[in-house]
C-alpha cells in the first residue's frame, strides 16, 4: 500500500493551524548539509528540543559516543521545545528533508502518522546494538508500538512527583526511620500530613504548590489521580468514550480542597511553587527535571511519586524517545548509525539521570550507581506505576487534549467551575475529540484537520 499524501496546507491545520511562515527555513538541516562536507565516513543528523541541563547532558552522552565511534560523525541540532519543534518535524518529514534521527515525547506518536511521518526501527539492528526488548518495562514499551511495529525508542520516562522539604518535615514528626516521608494511602491521610506541615511551617510560605493556574500540570495531576483510581477513558476500539465523571468528581474536589482549605495560596501560582519550596515550604509537586534545580539551590530534600490517596500507586508519566523521521529512502549506512547512535545513547544514559528523568533501559536502573543517587533512587517506583494519557492522536506533552482538557481542570481547582459540571465538560470534549480525524493521517482534507 502507497503512503497517502500529505501535503504542507493539511498539515498546518493538523498542527492547530500555527504560524511558521518566515520561521520555518529548516535552519537545522542546514547546519546538517554544512556537516556533510567534512569527510568522515558516516554522518548522522540530529535534531533534539533538550536545552538546560538536559541540552548538556544529552551533549556528554553525544561526546562520549562520538569517542566510542570515530568513524560516525554526529551533527546534532537542538530546536525549540514545544509545537514549533513538532512542526518543524512534521514538516521536514512530510517534504522528505527529515533528519536521520529525531527525539519527541512518546505520548505524540500515535498521532504522529507512525509509516507517513515516521519509520519503524529494525528491532534486530538495535538488537545488534544491545539494546532489546527485554531491557524495558513491558508497559512502555507497548507504548512504542504501532500496528505491530516499533516506532519509537524510549529513553527515558520523567514524571510528576512529591517534593518535600526534609528539615519541615522532621520538625512536624513526618519522617521515618529512613529519614523518607511518612506513607500516606487515602486522602484523609494526606490532607492530615499537609495540616501538621503547615503548622511547623513558616510565616509568608504556603504548605504545598501546585501550579493550581497550569492547564498542564494540573492536567497531568488528574491523568495521575484518576488513574489512581482506575478510570478509563475510551473502549479498546476507540469509538466509544468510557470516562467515569463520578471518579473525575472525586479527583477535581480533591485537587480544588488545596486551595479551599488554605494549604495551596491562590497568591503563589506557577514557578512561585518552586521558589517558595527553596525558601522553605514543605511541599511542591513538579516535574522530575526540577532535581538539578533544588541541588543547586542545596535544599535539605527528598522526592516521591504522587502520593497514592486513591490506593493504587499511580503518578503521571511522559517519556522521551527516539524517532526515525520518515526519509523515502532510509536505509544503509546513515541508518545503522542512527540505530547505533540511539542505542549507544539509551544504554548509557546514567548522565541523563543527572537530569532527574528515570532511564528507560531497566540495567542501568538496577546498577549500582544509579542506587546510589538521591533522590532518584527513592521515585523509582514510578518506572512501575506509571499514568499515562490515552494512546490516541490528540494526546501527548503539549497536544490538543491537554490544550482542551487542562483548563477544564483549572477552572474547577481555583473556583471559577463547578467539579460536577467541569467533569461533564470535559466528558463532552473528549467526546468530540474522538470524533474528529486526525489531520495527519494522510487521509483526511485539510478542512477536517481545522474542525479538529
Amino acid at each position: 500500500m502507497g503512503r497517502p499524501d500529505l501535503d504542507r496546507r493539511q498539515l498546518l491545520a493538523g498542527l492547530g493551524g500555527l504560524t511558521v511562515a518566515g520561521s520555518f527555513g529548516f535552519a537545522a538541516l542546514g547546519t546538517g548539509a554544512d556537516a556533510l562536507a567534512s569527510g568522515a565516513d558516516t554522518r548522522v543528523r540530529y535534531w533534539n528540543l533538550f536545552s538546560g541541563g538536559d541540552g548538556s547532558n544529552m551533549i556528554a552522552m553525544l561526546d562520549s559516543f562520538r569517542e566510542a565511534n570515530p568513524g560516525i560523525e554526529v551533527k546534532d541540532s537542538t530546536l525549540q521545545w514545544g509545537s514549533p519543534f513538532y512542526t518543524k518535524l512534521a514538516m521536514a518529514a512530510a517534504g522528505n528533508r527529515a533528519p536521520d534521527l529525531g527525539v519527541m515525547h512518546l505520548g505524540r506518536v500515535t498521532g504522529f502518522s507512525p509509516g507517513r511521518l515516521l519509520d519503524p526501527w529494525d528491532v534486530g539492528l538495535l538488537a545488534e546494538y544491545g539494546v532489546q526488548e527485554a531491557d524495558f518495562n513491558p508497559d512502555l514499551w507497548k507504548r512504542a508500538v504501532v500496528d505491530g511495529r516499533l516506532y519509537a525508542l524510549p529513553l527515558d520516562i520523567h514524571v510528576q512527583l512529591c517534593f518535600y522539604r526534609r528539615d519541615v518535615l522532621k520538625k512536624a514528626g513526618l519522617l521515618g526511620a529512613d529519614g523518607r516521608m511518612v506513607p500516606v494511602t487515602s486522602t484523609d491521610e494526606w490532607f492530615a500530613l499537609l495540616e501538621e506541615a503547615r503548622r511547623a511551617t513558616g510565616k509568608g510560605l504556603q504548605t504545598i504548590g501546585l501550579w493550581h493556574n497550569d492547564q498542564n500540570f494540573q492536567w497531568w495531576f488528574f491523568v495521575a489521580f484518576y488513574t489512581q483510581l482506575g478510570g478509563t477513558w475510551f473502549d479498546d476500539t476507540r469509538t466509544e468514550v468510557t470516562f467515569d465523571t463520578d471518579k473525575a468528581v472525586q479527583v477535581l474536589r480533591f485537587l480544588r480542597r488545596h486551595v479551599t482549605d488554605g494549604y495551596a495560596d491562590p497568591g503563589f501560582g506557577g514557578g512561585a511553587g518552586a521558589e517558595q519550596f527553596i525558601n522553605g515550604a514543605p511541599f511542591v509537586w513538579e516535574g522530575n527535571w526540577s532535581v538539578p534545580v533544588f541541588d543547586g539551590a542545596e535544599v535539605d530534600y527528598g522526592a516521591t511519586p504522587l502520593p497514592p490517596v486513591f490506593g493504587r500507586p499511580a503518578t503521571h508519566a511522559e517519556s522521551h524517545a527516539f524517532v526515525l523521521p520518515h526519509q523515502s529512502d532510509r536505509g544503509g549506512a546513515t541508518n545503522e548509525a542512527a540505530h547505533r547512535l540511539a542505542a549507544h545513547v539509551v544504554r548509557h544514559a546514567r548522565q541523563w539521570a543527572a537530569g532527574g528523568h528515570i532511564p528507560a533501559y531497566t540495567p542501568t536502573l538496577s546498577s549500582a550507581a544509579y542506587r546510589k543517587l538521591d533522590p532518584q533512587s527513592e521515585y523509582v517506583s514510578a518506572m512501575d506505576h506509571q499514568a499515562t494519557e490515552p494512546k490516541v492522536w490528540f494526546a501527548g506533552s503539549t497536544g490538543i487534549l491537554a490544550q482542551r482538557v487542562g483548563p477544564i481542570v483549572v477552572s474547577s481547582t481555583t473556583g471559577s467551575a463547578d467539579p460536577r459540571a467541569a467533569a461533564r465538560r470535559m466528558k463532552n470534549t473528549l467526546g468530540r475529540l474522538l470524533a474528529a480525524k486526525n489531520p495527519m493521517d494522510g487521509r483526511t482534507a485539510a478542512q477536517g484537520g481545522a474542525a479538529a
